[in-house]
């Protein structure tokens, strides 16, 4: 068994060396949050040793030390969706990038790489395949990034949340998305309580809801009576909203704009509708949950996968989805006063949400890595 500079040659309690496991990638929220479920599922159930690899630009560079996690950094930028200055850099910094990824294939020697996508996963799953590594990709979108379809036919196996991603990669399982445990588990919400929405455009808020929901809270308000709602408007925005909700007429005791949402699990717990843009991570917890959305995709997001996420769930009959480009007040009003009085269509629709929830999707992502690992992969067992 290969050991690593950076483990001290540490063992387990039955005193075989430790499995290594490198997971590179990041990004956003959407990467780098399931790939701490991953770490966090190898490193207690499989007593593994986590190095993560990713970019300082990216949300790792804050949460995986913050899991308590070692995090090397590489240099490498963005090449999809950017201007031809940024992708020239991207690519003059590349073979940079590649040659860091080596030194630390070497000196960690992991016995599986994981890419979780995003800008580091690319080399560092481009690397561990040159050097014949076991590499696992995970894609939590509908449809992958340029780093994970760049090496999906080259990778040893897959793990998806959606069906349709699996054709991108060898060996792929429709594992899910590793969502908190908290979400499979609410408070039941009272029967014959008054109607609540939450409005969730993630942790940076949505502009496009931030801007319609205050012009039609007035008329929802009345259409829909004892309607309640919360709107997660983000930092950047929210007192903008709340002013925008403030001099709109709505009555005061009916809303409430916060700038983030600490509790996710309880404000969904409460919720009868979930207003959202459709991250993969955001559609993991509404099908954890059981809950009844209305998606509007970000317009902008690369490879338009919130629009394919979405329409999964679309699909499904566990949402709606409204495209930001042709998103009106009065189409978005309609389509909440009609889900918020029909309540036998939100209770159908919760229930084909829940049939989409994976709630093994972390110890599973984690016995295809440590199969890998052991050399012992068998499609079939998964």
């Amino acid at each position: 068994m290969q050991r690593s500079a950076f483990s001290d040659q540490k063992t387990t309690t039955t005193g075989q060396a430790a499995v290594q496991v490198l997971i590179a990638g990041g990004g956003t929220g959407g990467h780098i949050i399931p790939a701490l479920a991953i770490a966090d599922e190898l490193k207690t159930r499989h007593a593994a040793e986590i190095l993560f690899v990713g970019t300082a630009r990216g949300l790792e560079s804050r949460l995986v030390p913050q899991a308590g996690y070692r995090l090397e950094l590489i240099r490498v930028g963005q090449l999809n969706r950017v201007s031809l200055a940024t992708r020239l850099r991207t690519l003059i910094d590349l073979p940079l990038g590649m040659i860091q990824c080596i030194r630390l294939l070497r000196t960690f020697r992991p016995d599986v790489v994981i890419g979780v996508g995003g800008y580091a996963s690319g080399p560092a799953m481009g690397t561990a395949i040159l050097l014949r590594i076991p590499t696992l990709a995970f894609e939590p979108n509908a449809v992958p990034g340029l780093a994970n379809r760049l090496v999906g036919g080259r990778v040893k196996a897959a793990a998806v949340n959606f069906e349709p991603a699996a054709q991108f990669f060898r060996n792929a399982h429709i594992t899910g998305i590793p969502v908190r445990a908290e979400f499979f588990h609410l408070a039941s919400h009272p029967v014959g309580a008054p109607p609540h929405l939450l409005v969730f455009g993630g942790s940076q808020g949505a502009r496009v809801l931030n801007a319609a929901m205050p012009k039609i809270a007035t008329a929802l308000l009345e259409q829909v009576p004892g309607l309640t709602i919360l709107h997660q408007a983000g930092a950047r925005h929210a007192e903008s909203t709340l002013a925008a909700y403030q001099t709109s007429g709505a009555p005061g005791d009916r809303w409430q704009v916060e700038a983030f949402l600490d509790d996710m699990p309880r404000r969904f717990a409460v919720a009868d509708l979930v207003l959202a843009r459709s991250g993969a991570s955001t559609v993991a917890e509404l099908a954890a949950a059981g809950k009844p959305a209305v998606l509007v995709p970000f317009a902008l997001a690369a490879d338009d996968h919130q629009r394919s996420n979405a329409e999964v769930m679309a699909r499904a009959d566990a949402a709606r989805v409204l495209l930001e480009q042709d998103l009106t007040p009065e189409q978005l009003q309609g389509t909440l006063v009609d889900l918020l009085e029909d309540p036998a269509k939100l209770r159908a629709m919760a229930e084909n949400a829940r049939s989409l929830a994976h709630p093994d999707a972390a110890q599973r992502i984690a016995e295809m890595a440590m199969a890998l690992a052991r050399r012992d992969f068998r499609k079939e067992a998964f």
